[in-house]
């Protein structure tokens, strides 16, 4: 497992390209830490329900990685999940989620809405990831941007 010295960040300098990987299953997160590093993203690790908690609340994340089986849990009981969907939507839309799933398909865009992820990566596919999360970002993004431009022209009035 990789120790939080190592890939963790201690803080974030603005326009840091940011990432929380909540992933507790060891080999997913020997693959998935190194892409994300390797995307330029500094990583942090939840690797517990309060840390994660905690850090939600502490830093606005770029991405945010979740395994759906995250201690024990279930798609349905998955405490990070769960937050996810509780925050205020002006916070939720500053997070991209991905769901790492062992059931569910890559970029299979109704599950990701049915569970209130942006984007689902099979673990089959995890080899991938890197180019995956790329897309799915700036599809992400482009989407988003005429959004958030038009709040901000709409609260300046």
């Amino acid at each position: 497992m990789f120790s939080e010295q190592e890939h963790e960040a201690p803080f974030f300098d603005l326009g840091d390209n940011t990432a929380l990987v909540c992933v507790d299953h060891q080999q997913y997160q020997k693959v998935v830490v190194p892409q994300l590093i390797d995307m330029t993203y500094k990583v942090h690790l939840g690797l517990f329900e309060e840390d994660v908690l905690l850090k939600l609340k502490t830093y606005n994340y770029d991405v945010v990685v979740v395994y759906e089986n995250f201690k024990g849990s279930t798609l349905q009981t998955n405490p990070i999940l769960a937050e996810l969907t509780r925050r205020p939507d002006t916070q939720r839309r500053q997070h991209f989620v991905v769901l790492l799933s062992q059931r569910l398909a890559t970029n299979d865009a109704m599950s990701a809405f049915v569970h209130s992820v942006d984007q689902v990566i099979n673990i089959a596919d995890l080899a991938n990831l890197k180019p995956v999360l790329r897309r799915g970002v700036t599809e992400h993004r482009e989407l988003y941007n005429s959004f958030n431009e038009m709040l901000k022209s709409v609260q300046s009035l």
